[in-house]
């Protein structure tokens, strides 16, 4: 007899059971409504490309995460490790087949050889919506309410949605010296939530001095409102300019959006990767912050730069669905929905099988998804396959309910039974019954 090879996924990959799979799917499909009702097309693009093309701009700690390799033509290719990069290396290439400003969503899985943790794996799907071809405060506060919306859908509790500006951070940077010092700054500021206060002073301080360090922590706190945290903010940065009116503006877009409540001003929302030129939004839920941004996202305006000549400002965000999904389970909100099939058509007499074909195919004629369960055996076992599929209803067709000319539908968690003459008729009533 061979060796049995031992079944097993590699670290950070997780197959989907139906039941997950099920969740996941009613979530894509809750955002896919959203990203519509907002104009947003849908689009594809693949999950290999030129390792050229994804490195670069992602910045080195994301670099190093890239899952990348020699493919059978010796050529140098890697796994996307996010849905933005890809992007705009679509829009560079077919930008005179589209039409600006362009709005597109795609969702997607994408790599990252990173720590797992809760929520986080290194194979994931995001969940991108972005604008393309304009720069302007309604463009970036229609992301803001795209968000607000789409994790309204999903039913996730009480969220906020943090904003800055990359501009006025820089602006700030730059009147303290330490201009050269950005990239890393950023970083670091980025994971104050991760490390702690203490820790990101004592990182900044290797990187720009006490003193310097300690300006940032003081650029980077909230005060009581929006308004009290952005003048902080202009004092320290030089003064008002184009980046703190944005922020105004979006304020404002987004307060008549109906999401005023939901937006916070925080000085230390920085994102990570170097794409990012203005404004940068996450989102946490107010029950379980310390699960990290559940969406994200900013401006990137010359990324695209990379691969054409032709500016194409752009914005967008991206929901974490897998750290999201993670979230809803921990606070028992999860999507958990029963199997799609709605009707069990029981096996009771062999000569029957015809019948019982037609009488599904009426069933899914009327728009109720139906199975014919596929052998005679005995209804104990029909009804515990119904039962762990998590199908609600079954219909019986034997001998008896044959003399009687009668369908016969059931509730199997009431176990309540209604007869009915013809298959059109039952499905008719057992519409009623879902109140489909």
């Amino acid at each position: 007899m061979p060796d049995i090879i031992e079944p097993r996924v590699l670290k950070g990959f997780r197959d989907y059971l139906p039941e997950a799979e099920i969740q996941r799917s009613a979530l894509v499909a809750a955002l896919e409504s959203v990203f519509r009702s907002f104009g947003f097309v849908p689009i594809d693009t693949p999950v290999l490309e030129y390792a050229e093309i994804l490195l670069g701009k992602g910045g080195g700690e994301t670099d190093k995460q890239v899952y990348r390799f020699r493919d059978h033509g010796d050529r140098d290719v890697a796994l996307r490790f996010d849905l933005t990069v890809p992007f705009a290396r679509f829009m560079a290439e077919h930008v005179d087949e589209l039409y600006l400003p362009f709005r597109r969503y795609h969702m997607a899985k994408v790599w990252r050889g990173e720590n797992t943790q809760r929520g986080r794996y290194r194979e994931f799907m995001q969940c991108d919506f972005d604008i393309v071809g304009i720069d302007s405060a309604a463009a970036d506060a229609d992301i803001v309410l795209v968000i607000g919306s789409a994790i309204e859908a999903l039913d996730a509790g009480e969220f906020g949605i943090r904003i800055n500006h990359r501009g006025i951070f820089n602006r700030f940077l730059a009147r303290s010296g330490v201009t050269e010092k950005s990239s890393a700054v950023l970083r670091l500021v980025d994971k104050l939530e991760k490390i702690g206060t203490d820790e990101v002073r004592r990182l900044l301080a290797e990187e720009v001095g006490e003193a310097a360090a300690a300006e940032v922590l003081a650029f980077i706190g909230e005060e009581k409102s929006f308004d009290d945290t952005l003048a902080k903010m202009e004092a320290l940065a030089g003064g008002p300019g184009p980046d703190s009116d944005r922020l105004r503006r979006i304020r404002d877009c987004v307060a008549e959006g109906g999401s005023a409540g939901r937006l916070r001003l925080d000085p230390s929302i920085t994102r990570g990767l170097d794409y990012y030129t203005g404004v940068v939004f996450e989102t946490t839920l107010d029950a379980l912050p310390q699960i990290g941004s559940v969406c994200s996202g900013g401006r990137y305006d010359e990324l695209a730069g990379l691969y054409t000549t032709r500016r194409l400002p752009g914005v967008g965000a991206s929901v974490g669905l897998d750290r999201l999904i993670a979230a809803l389970d921990a606070l028992e909100r999860g999507h958990r929905e029963a199997g799609f099939t709605k009707l069990l058509v029981l096996n009771l007499e062999d000569s029957f099988l015809p019948r019982y074909e037609s009488i599904a195919a009426a069933f899914r004629a009327a728009g109720i998804p139906c199975e014919l369960y596929p052998e005679k055996r005995k209804l104990a076992a029909q009804f515990g396959y119904a039962e762990r599929k998590g199908i609600p209803f079954a219909l019986l067709l034997g001998t008896a309910e044959a003399e009687r000319g009668v369908l016969s539908l059931k509730n199997l968690s009431t176990r309540e039974s209604r007869d009915f003459s013809t298959p059109q008729a039952a499905a008719a009533g057992l519409r009623e019954w879902l109140k489909m």
